[in-house]
């Protein structure tokens, strides 16, 4: 499973023209195009504000990630929760088989297993505390986010050779939206 799914990009064309409104009389002469003057704002150095054009180009998607992952997603301020999976709702429901990643070792999900399995038959507040605090780090919950490029543009210059194999996997998507590459990344990379 991918960990980027059910994703839409707007206000691309919007906020390409509305780069070019510092330096223009006319704003009506002001289009799309992608100019050098456009890029090298999109390349501008992060937190620079030069780069601010990029916040109107906003991003939706669902993300899928580990609970060891979430935390550090948790850090951008402009990567916003629409709604998430909930361990604390669902996790007595949740299939351990399938919501853990590959580095989980089957003999964790059996316990998973056998821990919910216990909660059901006997659910008290302890039991179920049992089950929640004995949820491995590579389990996997996704949630919407809603964003925009130039946060994706930090992301992506942050996570992009970072451990965990799902940041890498997220910044090679952040590579395929459209005019990522073309806006904000330099032909080198």
């Amino acid at each position: 499973m991918s960990v980027v799914s059910n994703v839409n990009v707007y206000g691309i064309d919007e906020s390409i023209k509305a780069s070019k409104y510092p330096m223009s009389v006319d704003i009506s002469q002001c289009d799309s195009t992608v100019t050098d003057r456009v890029k090298s704002l999109g390349h501008a150095a992060t937190g620079s504000g030069h780069d601010n054009f990029l916040n109107g180009i906003v991003v939706q998607f669902d993300l899928t990630f580990s609970l060891k992952a979430w935390p550090e997603a948790q850090r951008y301020n402009f990567l916003n929760f629409v709604s998430s999976q909930s361990t604390v709702h669902r996790i007595t429901k949740l299939n351990p088989y399938k919501q853990c990643n590959k580095y989980v070792l089957e003999s964790i999900k059996d316990t998973m297993v056998e821990l919910v399995s216990m909660y059901n038959e006997n659910p008290t507040p302890e039991n179920y505390l049992i089950v929640l605090y004995n949820i491995p780090t590579g389990f996997e919950l996704t949630a919407r986010m809603t964003t925009n490029y130039r946060q994706l543009k930090t992301i992506y210059f942050q996570r992009k050779s970072h451990k965990l194999p799902e940041w890498r996997e997220f910044c090679h998507w952040i590579e395929t939206l459209p005019m990522f590459k073309e806006l904000i990344l330099d032909e080198n990379v």
